[in-house]
């Protein structure tokens, strides 16, 4: 049995700040000192979790604590991050309740660790498998993306969020997750161009030339020296524990992942260059005729790399950096930009390139981890946006970002009393009025249409004249005067003589959480946030795919001369729009407090926790809560847990739990004021009393565990006694039967031995017996054996006798024969000598006749003609044995007979190069026409793809047969046979690839004169019929591979579809015959063929990269197709090694 723990349980301090007593800001801090020194850094607020920033690695988020935390109730075990994302992701699950996080604290409390927790334990015990986990990667890998555009370090934090961030993750009916949606808010983009004392810039911008290769940077015209750009600082470049270089790569590693293509992220890194670049344009005066002073660039060498980088005319940009066009209705006026205003609109721009780049990332990312199906689906926001902020020096964005804290104090109030007041109504418990600080009197001195600070700014900047930061502030003192959390110099509120915190220039807003000075310097050029339209023309003429969709207002041909909104309005429209988002959410609430300012573990600074204790609210978050009840429990775990102070709940309840609870507080005699009984729990209203049952129960588990160790030790010593009895008897039975075994034995030993000896005598006696029988038989037959030996050699003498004397007639016989043999050959002998000597007499003399006969013709050229005789014969002979050893008449036959004679060399190589033409022409007067044309078909694939493709010479002893099909003879495709008007020249079964999933369907590929058709291959219909002349080109890969894709003209009729991705396992022959056919349809030499692993195909609207890699495919042993992404097929191919 599964023994449960409470989060009373052997508790540090208090787990739960609604029980601490007495409640005092001294108490609650100390709470949190004490928690915090023992490592626990989470503390509940009813739901609410305080999350302290640990800054070290604990050991509390392991996969073991994940699956401690699963499916458990919120106050079962001790807070923890993962019981808050636990309970949403149960409610959202099994209730159907949409859910949201709100993650707020001060730069550097741990808000973007804490978003990448939650959302780590919900891929964790969210359901599995490929497609799953595809989308929780992709959820997961877009933290790092957008943390290196949209984090830097500050002087309170080395990775702190410059923009606020909402995630809404999707899940289906399973609770499995299936897409999200980033919305992104306010990005600091003033940093760009200028960095506080001890700050940084982006991350992306330390990670570009710290991680990217050398060759990277020579494309993109950087260099890896931080001092060579102007808009990065240099005091603080380095920063202790980040890696940059590393980081750059898992920022690339993570933008494949989640789906960018590579060229998508070259043109990423070329925007960022590109500002770094716009950094390092400088300016200079140059006097006119007028008396004014016009701007000039300086040094042009980085303008020029710009605008390479980016595709821009460099005398276009430069014109923009001189002159300002104003239009007005139908009339243009230019004027001339003096040095400080060609620094402001090179800033200007450089702030919105960057911003435009970093919305359209969200965007892109968006578009990669949204939901593919289109039905409703269950939803979890988490919201990490930044926390309150009171620096030294308050502009414009500490201004609206204290505004959307007013805004989420002023809902998170709200939600809160809320879901206390439903609650009680579903309890049945009377509602009592809570009072607590309504902020909403902040909220419309901030937003408020007529009267409202931001309305009264887009009123100044939209006003004609003379319009500064000092007139802003003159309104405000005009119109807020009178507001009791509105201070100035001149307004009713202010203690002038006492006061002298407040300088002219400022105006104090006294927010929820505290007091904040604000400076007007700056508020009327940060919200205007004016680019130049020239500028945006500009941009709009380069030729970089990217910089138009980010610049679409430069469109010459859509001019609009409206104002566009300003960054308050938009702010405050997006402000409204989260704010109405969370509201149909079930909200979940996560408080990160800074323990100190040196980012140092183990240090607790008490001013600094004080000050963000009170401006987060959370002394009033647990009045709030403990205004009516400050403990509630389902009556089951209740009962369970103080059964034992009853003896009546002891051990076992029979009846309702209810009643088991209401007999348990009437036998304490508990007070029936300090506690209320609802349908489902019951309510405690002090803490004190929660704690007087607990002390209870600890002093009864040690009775329970006196009286469970008494029993326990005489059990135990009952069982070892009777254990001893038991042993006893059993040895004892033993061993009385080995004695009777051992008796046993020695009886059956003596009886074996008496009758062996019986058995040997009688043995004995038996063999003398037939020993003697057996020795006379034996005589008798050596008696008889004797005898018939006499007899034998008896007769063998008289035979012997008889052959000798046979034997001497023979040899005397022969021996005469002999001596006549021998005489009659010595006789022939000198007969045949005789004969020889007359005929080589005879001979000699017919030659010395002949000699001397013929003496004086040959002695003149004798050596020319015995020269031309022995020639001839030479000749001869080598034609002979040409003539027998005759090599064979195939042409790729290489043999032919060695050189006899060194002086035939050259007649011998020329003989063999006249043979081997004439039986190649031999071999091809046999050829007929169609055979000719496969050879040549054979000669264009060998062009095409040899030493290209690895599949080439797998396919050389193949024949191209053309019709796979036999479509003209099949009765199947007789239909299919007669739609085509034209012969047939190939017909063969492909796969068409599916690009929503990577697989393929079989289709029936017809190749005609002037035509190729796909047709289905069941029933033999027509699903595409394609011109050849509409075919621009062919794709294939270079591996061992049958994917070939068919790429369609733009503009042409089977373009609308378009192009055809194709699988076949003739894929030689079917592109040579597609090369061969197609230039005698266009009247051209060829169609391209483009040999690569990686290539666009065109799907309808959208272009799709098809990649090759080597591996293994999972089934069979062909290549395999995979979708990674919407925007990515992969090819996997087994190696061929």
């Amino acid at each position: 049995m599964e023994v449960k723990t409470s989060l009373l349980d052997n508790m540090i301090g208090v787990g739960d700040m609604v029980l601490l007593e007495p409640l005092t800001e001294d108490s609650f801090i100390e709470n949190l000192r004490n928690r915090f020194d023992h490592n626990e850094i989470y503390t509940y607020i009813g739901s609410v979790v305080i999350s302290m920033n640990p800054y070290r690695s604990l050991p509390i988020y392991t996969p073991e604590k994940v699956e401690e935390y699963r499916n458990r109730n919120f106050y079962e075990l001790s807070p923890h991050i993962y019981a808050l994302a636990d309970e949403a992701y149960r409610s959202l699950r099994d209730q159907d309740k949409d859910q949201c996080i709100l993650i707020t604290g001060e730069s550097g409390a741990g808000k973007t660790e804490a978003s990448k927790l939650v959302m780590s334990y919900v891929a964790a015990v969210c359901g599995k498998g490929q497609e799953v986990n595809k989308v929780k990667e992709q959820l997961l890998q877009s933290n790092p993306v957008l943390e290196a555009f949209g984090n830097a370090k500050t002087v309170r934090n080395d990775n702190s969020s410059r923009f606020g961030k909402y995630m809404d993750i999707e899940f289906d009916f399973k609770g499995d997750p299936v897409g999200g949606v980033i919305s992104n808010y306010l990005l600091e983009k003033s940093r760009v161009v200028k960095q506080p004392r001890g700050e940084r810039n982006f991350h992306i911008f330390y990670q570009l030339l710290s991680g990217a290769s050398d060759d990277t940077l020579r494309k993109l015209k950087l260099d890896r020296d931080f001092s060579k750009y102007n808009y990065l600082s240099l005091d603080s470049a380095n920063v202790n524990g980040l890696d940059d270089a590393a980081n750059f790569r898992t920022v690339r590693n993570a933008m494949q992942i989640v789906g960018f293509m590579e060229d998508e992220v070259q043109s990423v890194l070329e925007l960022v260059a590109a500002v770094l670049k716009l950094g390092n344009i400088e300016f200079k005066p140059e006097s006119r005729s007028n008396g004014y002073d016009e701007s000039r660039v300086k040094d042009k060498n980085d303008l020029k790399e710009m605008c390479e980088l980016l595709g821009i005319e460099q005398s276009v940009l430069e014109r923009a950096f001189s002159y300002r066009t104003v239009e007005a209705k139908l009339e243009k006026v230019s004027t001339t930009l003096n040095v400080s205003q060609a620094y402001y609109a090179r800033d200007a721009l450089a702030k919105n390139l960057y911003s435009r780049l970093f919305s359209w990332l969200v965007t892109r990312i968006n578009e990669s981890i949204k939901a593919q199906s289109k039905s409703r689906h269950k939803v979890m926001g988490v919201l990490d946006i930044y926390g309150f902020e009171i620096f030294e020096d308050n502009s414009f964005e500490q201004f609206i970002i204290n505004y959307c804290n007013e805004k989420l104090q002023q809902i998170f109030i709200e939600l809160t009393l809320r879901e206390e007041q439903e609650e009680y109504i579903r309890e049945d418990i009377e509602w009592t009025n809570i009072e607590y600080f309504n902020n909403a009197v902040i909220c419309d001195l901030i937003e408020n249409n007529q009267n409202g600070i931001l309305a009264m700014l887009d009123e100044e900047c939209l006003r004609p004249g003379t319009v500064t930061d000092i007139t802003f502030l003159d309104k405000l003192n005009t119109v807020c005067a009178e507001h009791q959390h509105f201070e100035s110099r001149l307004s009713k509120n202010s203690k002038f003589l006492t006061d002298h915190s407040l300088p002219h220039s400022c105006f104090r807003i006294q927010h929820y959480a505290g007091k904040v000075l604000y400076r007007v310097e700056g508020f009327m050029d940060k919200n205007n946030d004016l680019l130049y339209r020239d500028l945006s023309q500009a941009m709009y003429k380069a030729n970089h795919k990217l910089i138009k969709q980010l610049f679409p207002e430069g469109n010459p041909a859509k001019v609009n001369l409206k104002r566009p909104p300003t960054a308050g309005f938009q702010f405050k429209h997006s402000v409204g729009t989260l704010m109405r988002n969370l509201q149909t959410k079930n909200p979940n609430y996560i408080r990160c407090v800074k323990p100190n300012d040196k980012k140092a573990p183990r240090i607790f600074t008490d001013s600094l926790v004080r000050h963000q204790v009170a401006y987060l609210g959370l002394m009033e978050n647990v009045r709030v809560r403990r205004a009516g009840y400050a403990y509630r429990q389902a009556y089951e775990p209740c009962l369970e847990r103080y059964k034992m102070l009853c003896k009546q709940t002891w051990p076992h309840w029979k009846g309702p739990t209810r009643e088991g609870v209401e007999v348990l507080m009437a036998d304490l005699q508990v007070s029936t004021e300090e506690f209320a009984y609802g349908n489902s729990k019951i309510f405690i209203r002090n803490p004190r009393t929660l704690f007087f049952l607990e002390e209870k129960r600890r002093g009864c588990l040690e009775n329970l565990a006196a009286l469970i160790q008494k029993i326990y030790r005489g059990w135990k010593c009952r069982t070892h006694f009777l254990l001893l009895k038991h042993s006893q008897v059993v040895v004892a039975a033993w061993y009385r039967r080995y004695a009777q075994q051992k008796k046993y034995t020695q009886i059956k030993s003596a009886t074996i031995m008496v009758q062996s000896y019986s058995r040997g005598w009688k043995a004995r006696k038996i063999l003398r017996e037939l020993k003697h029988q057996k020795r006379c038989e034996e005589a008798a037959t050596t008696i008889a054996a004797y005898w018939h030996g006499t007899q034998a050699r008896r007769e063998l003498r008289r035979l012997k006798e008889e052959a000798r004397n046979k034997h001497a007639v023979s040899v005397i016989w022969a021996g005469w024969q002999g001596t006549k043999a021998r005489r009659e050959l010595k006789r022939l002998k000198k007969e045949a000598r005789r004969r020889h000597a007359v005929a080589v007499i005879w001979a000699y003399w017919l030659g010395l006749k002949v000699r001397r006969e013929y003496r004086k013709f040959f002695r003149a050229n004798a050596g020319r003609k015995i020269y031309s005789f022995i020639m001839q014969r030479l000749m001869q002979k080598y034609f002979l044995g040409l003539k027998r050893d005759l090599p064979s008449m195939s042409p790729i036959g290489g043999s032919w007979p060695t050189r006899p004679y060194r002086f035939l060399d050259t007649a011998h190589t020329e003989l063999r190069s006249i043979f081997h033409h004439w039986r190649c022409k031999k071999y091809r007067s046999r050829f007929t026409d169609e055979r000719k044309a496969v050879f040549e078909e054979k000669l264009q694939a060998s062009e095409i793809f040899k030493d290209k493709k690895a599949l080439y010479p797998s396919s050389v002893g193949q024949p191209f047969r053309g019709d796979y099909l036999e479509i003209s003879k099949n009765p199947k495709y007789q239909k299919l046979s007669s739609a085509m008007d034209e012969k047939v020249l190939l017909a063969d079964v492909v796969n068409k690839i599916n690009r929503a999933n990577g697989k393929g369907t079989a289709r029936i590929f017809l190749l005609t004169k002037n035509n190729f058709v796909l047709a289905d291959q069941k029933t033999g219909q027509v699903k595409a019929s394609v011109p050849l002349p509409d075919l621009a080109s062919i794709s294939v890969s270079t591996q061992n591979d049958g994917f070939f894709a068919l790429k369609l003209k733009e503009g042409s009729a089977g373009a609308t579809k378009g192009d055809f991705l194709l699988s076949s396992e003739h894929l030689i022959e079917i592109i040579t015959k597609l090369r061969r056919t197609g230039a005698t349809a266009v009247n051209h030499d060829h169609l391209d063929i483009d040999i690569s692993d990686e290539f666009l195909v065109q799907f309808k609207q959208d272009k799709v990269c098809v990649k090759f890699v080597q591996g293994a495919p999972k089934n069979g042993t062909g290549a395999s197709c995979k979708r990674k992404n919407n925007r990515l097929l992969e090819v996997s191919v087994p190696s061929t090694a």
